[in-house]
């Protein structure tokens, strides 16, 4: 079933939302060559309870970290660890809050230093993909429009798509229905409504699509060890379109 928030909730969710924003733009500051990301998660737990929210990801199905950390081919839900970053690496930081009752949740990729044009351009295409995604959300239009829209920009870059893991909606709950795949045909699935809050997250590889979970039950790479990117935004929609609420 998927939850149609009213104006006030939306509102109410603005401000869990705007906190990962600034939580991630801060992190941001401190991807350098030679940081940890076991810092990064330090340095994400304080900001949360300096701001009396709750990291929603912390103790979530026995996560054990507040960011999930996924360095260069790791796609998504890594741990934190006490490896220092390198010049050259990239970093991708998902990080949701509880607060108030309602969830943010949002995603970054971000350079280590100076990074390669290659890695560079899987960052560029990916946040495109996001935002072209975003782009196709508006109230009466269908699901997988938005979908079909991440998948268009991805493969004409050359770049595939991961399938494993979708995007969700939010609100009360870390992840609500409906599930959103980052790639589809236009005109099938939920249709959307004015109210509805989604987060949209493509995770692009370099290589194949294929991923493969580690031994630790979380962390999944890409099975042929080449780059992957990951970007995140919780968009309400509205009649004329999306609200992008996880923007600073």
């Amino acid at each position: 079933m998927i939850i149609v928030k009213t104006p006030r909730e939306i509102e109410r969710m603005r401000v869990p939302c705007q906190m990962v924003a600034e939580v991630l733009s801060e992190l941001a500051e401190h991807v350098v060559p030679g940081v940890t990301t076991k810092d990064l998660d330090r340095m994400a737990e304080e900001a949360c309870r300096k701001r009396n929210a709750v990291p929603a990801f912390k103790g979530y199905g026995g996560f054990p970290c507040a960011i999930c950390a996924s360095p260069n081919e790791v796609v998504v839900h890594g741990f934190a660890t006490e490896k220092p970053l390198v010049e050259g690496d990239i970093l991708s930081i998902d990080f949701g809050v509880l607060y108030d009752g309602f969830y943010g949740d949002s995603a970054v990729t971000l350079p280590v230093g100076v990074v390669s044009s290659q890695r560079q351009r899987l960052m560029d295409v990916t946040k495109a993909s996001l935002m072209s995604g975003i782009e196709a959300v508006a109230a009466g239009v269908h699901l997988s429009d938005v979908s079909a829209a991440v998948q268009a920009v991805v493969e004409e870059a050359g770049y595939s798509v991961v399938r494993e893991f979708v995007g969700h909606g939010i609100g009360r709950a870390l992840h609500e229905d409906p599930q959103i795949p980052n790639y589809g045909k236009q005109g099938f699935g939920p249709i959307l409504k004015a109210g509805m809050v989604l987060a949209i997250e493509p995770m692009v590889n370099a290589g194949t699509h294929h991923v493969k979970v580690l031994e630790d039950g979380w962390t999944a790479v890409t099975q042929d060890g080449c780059s992957s990117a990951h970007f995140e935004h919780s968009v309400a929609v509205t009649d004329n379109g999306a609200v992008i609420l996880t923007k600073l």
